[in-house]
């Protein structure tokens, strides 16, 4: 695109939008709580399962830059429909496999095609809105994606162990396909974007948003990941598990909730130091004590690190190349789940093992490392381009 382009976004109703947050992060969501009952019910050990988890991450992020690029190249409506039609097969597709090798693929190409909904999102968000009513779009839009983990985290595994694990994947099939219909209806409302420039998703600053997403994901979804299995290594059963790992919800709307309040009072920079510091402290008391009541609250507080620190870093990526917005927040969200993949992965033996002190207490390494190195990283760059005080 060597012109100013048109594309239409402005007649996507928001409740649209807002399904779609939700769809992805329920099929995200879904799988980690029913680790155990996969393992029991299928032909897969519980470090197969939670290879389930890695590389669904794993392609999410693989397949960012391409729908990054197609979303500045011919328009975010056109990846949303794409990735809607593939969502649905790839659930689907998961519904009918019990060994560990086609399972995987579907999971696989899951992962690729339900990763365009979520960044498309952020993109149109950057597109449309600025300043403070963008951070206020953001909040929304994790409350309605926290809605959608809820109720993953708190039924999935219930699901899985009591009806069927398959039902689990066939809910976000129906979900997309009725999106996608939704989608069908829509009428074009042109909106003017800048000049696409490739090369501006690749400058110091944005190549430093990435790494630091990639330590981001490592901790924040590597560690979420757990919550369940530890909950029900400590003795509690699944149901019980379940309803104890929506505290993360909780945490996410109660942050979304007060970011509203905090995006007036407090900068960016600030935001992120301190929503890295409750992540830091959320792994820490789980290596230290992780007994069910303690993992409960870490759930809990991974949900307002999420809420606080993540949404912070979602504004980052969307002002770090506004030229190639869609790009630079498609490598974005590839580095953070790229980070999450690489953490299950290196973690799934300690987990194999009972061995969750351990791998909270990574978690916490990982965590104080994240957050000082975001926090610089954030100064030094608001420096640069003069960000104001506070977002409002």
């Amino acid at each position: 695109m060597s012109e100013d382009s048109t594309e239409s976004v402005g007649a996507i109703p928001d409740p649209v939008l807002r399904s779609i947050g939700f769809l992805a992060f329920f099929d995200r969501f879904a799988t980690p709580p029913m680790l155990v009952a996969l393992a029991t019910f299928t032909d897969l050990s519980l470090s197969q399962a939670v290879q389930l988890v890695a590389v669904y991450a794993l392609f999410y992020a693989f397949g960012q830059p391409l729908w990054g690029f197609l979303s500045d190249r011919f328009g975010r409506l056109t990846v949303l429909r794409l990735a809607l039609i593939g969502a649905v097969l790839g659930a689907v597709a998961s519904t009918l496999f019990i060994s560990y090798v086609p399972l995987l693929v579907a999971r696989a190409f899951s992962g690729f095609m339900f990763g365009a909904l979520y960044p498309t999102l952020l993109t149109l968000l950057g597109d449309t809105r600025t300043g403070i009513d963008r951070a206020r779009g953001l909040s929304d839009l994790q409350i309605y994606s926290s809605l959608g983990a809820t109720l993953a985290t708190l039924g999935a595994g219930a699901v899985a162990t009591f009806l069927d694990w398959r039902l689990v994947f066939g809910i976000p099939a129906l979900g997309a396909a009725a999106i996608l219909f939704a989608l069908a209806k829509v009428s074009a409302v042109p909106v003017v974007r800048g000049r696409f420039q490739l090369r501006r998703a690749f400058t110091v600053a944005a190549v430093g948003v990435y790494v630091i997403a990639l330590m981001e994901g490592m901790v924040l979804l590597g560690a979420l990941t757990y919550i369940v299995p530890a909950l029900q290594h400590a003795g509690v059963g699944i149901g019980v598990a379940g309803l104890l790992a929506t505290g993360y919800a909780v945490g996410v709307i109660f942050g979304a909730r007060a970011m509203k309040k905090l995006v007036h009072r407090f900068s960016r920079t600030q935001l992120i130091c301190a929503g890295g510091s409750v992540l830091t402290v959320a792994c820490g008391i789980s290596m230290l004590w992780p007994v069910p009541a303690v993992v409960t609250v870490t759930a809990t507080l991974i949900g307002v690190a999420n809420a606080v620190m993540h949404s912070s870093m979602q504004g980052w990526a969307t002002d770090v190349a506004p030229q190639a917005r869609a790009t630079t927040v498609s490598l974005f969200a590839a580095s953070l789940f790229l980070g999450g993949s690489l953490g299950n992965f290196a973690t799934a033996t300690l987990a194999e093992t009972g061995d969750y002190a351990a791998i909270f207490g990574y978690g916490l390494l990982l965590s104080a490392l994240l957050t000082t190195a975001a926090t610089f990283g954030h100064t030094a760059w608001n420096r640069r381009h003069a960000e104001p005080a506070t977002l409002g």
